[in-house]
This record gives structure tokens, sequence and C-alpha cells, in this order.
């Protein structure tokens, strides 16, 4: 009889912090620059400089942590983490070990029927590492520190998950709370949220679990989803032939979709930790904890519940839109300025969703302003161009976000009003579409939008197609 297996999956969440500067120096955090131009003697470990902690960050982590129903430390304590690679300049990062900022959390998910909490074991801040960048061509590493220093919060999570689905949700259930809180844009691409996964397998019914691996570079959901299911298909065909799992972490290569062995996994003894010298413990009050708990900003939870009160949008609507805090922002922000829910709500889900899965976007990409939308909404419902040339314009708001009065009026877009002009071109589709005359006549009403379009044909798409439809009928009747 075949055996039965069972996945379990934890996570190390890495997100970075969305503050201006690094966690132990002033230089800039921002994404992007040349090579090595926001490093300082703190952030490239030169002898004799000292690390002085950013406030900030302490803050956005107590706020993570609050959110994730957390226990705040009153005193935490940085710890040097030792390892030698290139983009470690210092030879150690600094991160926290022994006394993390939180502990004992837990937040909730759904993933198809289940329902669960995934626990959190602990969050710490550290600081990032410098990247590498291999040229094959020319055979050389180099490494740049612009990233080095940057301030992160590694979550991580008990063995609590099963499937890829329960890891993908529980994913985007931290970058939901994280983007709310501000506390990072958590954009996977960009690296400023990655996610190393802890995986074995054991055999249904076992309570001890089997040798886990560590999951690297994997730097989307699909990519997470894709390792998932290759390394649990690795584990098991190496039970099935009687051979053993070796504890390691591997490299995921998703354009071959296979992962390859990167070095044994390490324990804690294997880093010596020992505490930063050049740090002192950080105590947190009670009134400190309740300052940052009183700035909480408004969840998606609770923006859910005051969307059913507040507007008249489908449930499934409001979830779509509440699962990015900036398409929310933007449809309300919208909404306050044209007073139409339904129609900001419909331009969403409908013509942008679209747009973002044809040019491979995520929402936190939408870079159209809500006034433009706004105005957009007013043309329209106003008459002043249709349903098609709406769309048209939405779709270079979208792109490069236009004033849409200013697009419409340029380009010449405003609907035909003169009801003169209308009819001779009714007149002449008539006369000129005789079999489609004929169908609906002989009540085939199919006819009738052919006409319709016809007529659109030859306005240029600036016809009011209801006028058209409604004269159209009286013309032929």
């Amino acid at each position: 009889m075949t055996r039965q297996y069972e996945t379990v999956i934890g996570l190390e969440v890495h997100v970075e912090l969305a503050t201006k500067t690094k966690i132990f120096c002033s230089c800039s955090t921002q994404f992007g620059g040349a090579p090595n131009t926001h490093t300082c003697p703190v952030c490239t470990g030169m002898p004799g400089s000292l690390p002085a902690l950013n406030r900030q960050v302490v803050e956005y982590a107590m706020a993570i942590g609050l959110a994730t129903n957390c226990e705040i430390a009153r005193e935490c304590k940085f710890d040097r983490k030792n390892y030698f690679y290139p983009d470690n300049p210092q030879n150690y990062q600094i991160s926290q070990l022994y006394l993390p900022i939180a502990r004992n959390g837990y937040v909730e998910i759904e993933a198809g029927d289940i329902k669960k909490k995934v626990r959190i074991h602990e969050m710490h801040m550290e600081e990032d590492a410098g990247k590498l960048i291999h040229d094959e061509w020319d055979d050389t590493s180099l490494v740049d520190y612009n990233r080095s220093g940057v301030p992160l919060v590694e979550i991580v999570s008990e063995p609590d998950m099963r499937s890829a689905e329960e890891v993908i949700a529980y994913l985007e259930k931290l970058r939901t709370i994280i983007q709310y809180l501000g506390a990072s844009d958590c954009k996977l691409q960009e690296g400023s949220m990655r996610a190393d996964v802890n995986l074995s397998v054991r055999e249904v019914g076992r309570e001890e679990f089997g040798t886990r691996t560590e999951m690297k570079n994997l730097n989307s959901f699909k990519a997470i989803a894709r390792a998932i299911e290759g390394e649990r298909r690795r584990q098991i065909e190496l039970l099935e032939e009687g051979k053993e799992v070796v504890q390691e972490t591997r490299r995921w290569d998703d354009n071959k979709e296979a992962s390859y062995a990167m070095r044994s996994k390490e324990d804690a003894k294997d880093y010596r930790y020992f505490p930063e010298p050049d740090l002192v413990p950080v105590i947190i009050s009670d009134e400190w904890i309740e300052e940052v708990r009183l700035r909480q900003p408004e969840l998606r939870a609770e923006k859910l519940e005051r969307y059913r009160k507040e507007f008249d949008i489908p449930q499934y609507d409001a979830e779509i839109i509440t699962s990015s805090k900036h398409m929310a922002d933007i449809f309300e922000a919208a909404t306050a300025i044209c007073k139409k829910p339904k129609k900001v709500s419909n331009w969403l889900m409908v013509e942008t969703l679209r747009l973002l899965k044809e040019h491979d976007m995520q929402p936190e990409d939408i870079r159209f302003s809500p006034e433009n939308l706004a105005a957009l909404i007013e043309l329209a419902d106003a008459g002043t161009i249709n349903s098609s040339v709406a769309k048209e314009v939405f779709e270079k708001i979208f792109e490069e976000d236009v004033d849409p009065k200013d697009y419409v009026e340029k380009h010449g877009l405003k609907t035909v009003n003169d009801e003169g002009a209308l009819m001779e071109v009714l007149t002449q589709v008539i006369a000129e579409n005789p079999k489609a005359v004929a169908d609906f006549k002989n009540g085939k009403e199919k006819a009738l939008g052919a006409l319709v379009g016809q007529t659109m044909k030859a306005m240029k798409g600036k016809a009011d197609p209801g006028l058209a439809s409604q004269k159209l009928r009286e013309m032929l009747s």
C-alpha cells in the first residue's frame, strides 16, 4: 500500500521597513541608485565606526507585533550573528536572538475551506546584507553595499502550515497587515518582502517531524508555490527510495523549476552569537507601547466592516478592493470627490483589474490619481463621452495618468449630440444594411445591435449608443 505523506511548513519572512534611513546610520534606504552610493563607514563595516539605533525601526516593529497579536518585550537586545560572506562587510550581522522584540503571536488565515491560526514564534529586528552581483560573462562577482544596513524585521512562524495554499494565505495576510500599517511596501519583486521556506514531510499519523530543508531565492507567490511542490515531491521520492533527507539550505531556480543544494543548514550555534557590545538594551515602557497602539491605522478587517455600513457596493468588491491598501485609498479618495462609490468600484473591479493582469502588475503598482478617475466618471455620467470612449480614455489614465477632460477635448472625443447629424447617419446605415433591417423586423433582436455598431463606426465612436438604439427602433417600427 502506498504511504501517505503530510507536508509541514514554517516560514522565515524578512520585511524591509519603510524608514528613510538605515537601522544604524543616516544613509538613505531608497531603492535603486548607483552601486555603493548610499553608504558610509557604519554600514560598510569600517573599523572604529559605531552604530546608533533608528527609533522608527523599533516603532515599526512594535506596530507589526501588535497587529499580529504578539507579546511586546519590555526589554530587547541586539546580538552579533557571525558569518563570513562578501556581502557582509563586518563579517557579522547585527540581529536579535536571545531577547527579540516580539514573541508568541498569530494571524488567522483562510485557505479554501480551511480556517486556522498560524502561530508566530518570534519577530526580531536586524540589518540587511549587501547585494552580490554575478557577471557570468566576465566570470566575476561584484558587491553593492547600498542595501547593507537597511532595516528588516524577521517574522518566524511555527511549523503550522500544511500546503502551498496555506503558505500563500499566510503571506498575503502578513503583507496586507504590514502595508496597512505603512511599515513596508512589501514588494517581493524588489526584495522588500522575502520568504524562506522550511519544509519537511512525514507519514500521515506520525507526530515527530521529518528532516527539514530551507528554500531560498523565492521572489513571488507563484515561485513559492512551485518551490513547495517541487521540494515536497523531491523529499517524498527520497523517502520512497529508502534514502535520507539531508538538512540543508537549497536555492530554488524558478526557470528550471528545480532546486539545488547551497550549504548544510546552520543552527544558532554555528553562528557563534554573542551580545552586541556597541548597542545598549532597548527598554520598552507600557506608555510607549500604548502610544504606538493608539497610532495604529484602520486595518483591513475594520475597513471591510466600515465599507459594509458606509458604501453600497457588493461584499465581494469590498474584499478585493481592501486586499490592497493602495487600491482602497484610491477608492475612498475618488468616492469622496464624485460621491459614486458603486461606479468607482466598477472601474476598479473591471477595467483596472483587467489592465493590471494585461501588464503583469500588482495593485500597488497603480499610478493613476483618484482625481482623474473621479473626473472620468463625471464625464461619462454627464453624457460628455460614451462608454466605449470612457474605456479608451481610462486606458490612457491607467498608463499615463492623463487629465481626462483635457484628453477628451484635445482628441475630439465628446459625444455628438446633434440629433440631425445622427438621423442622417442612421438613414444611411439603414439603407446600406438591408439584411440586418429585415432580420430585426423578423424578430431578431441582435440585428439591432449590428446596426448600432455600424452607426458608431460611421460616427467614429462619438454617438450615444442608447440614443442611436432608440431612434433606430422608432425608424424601423
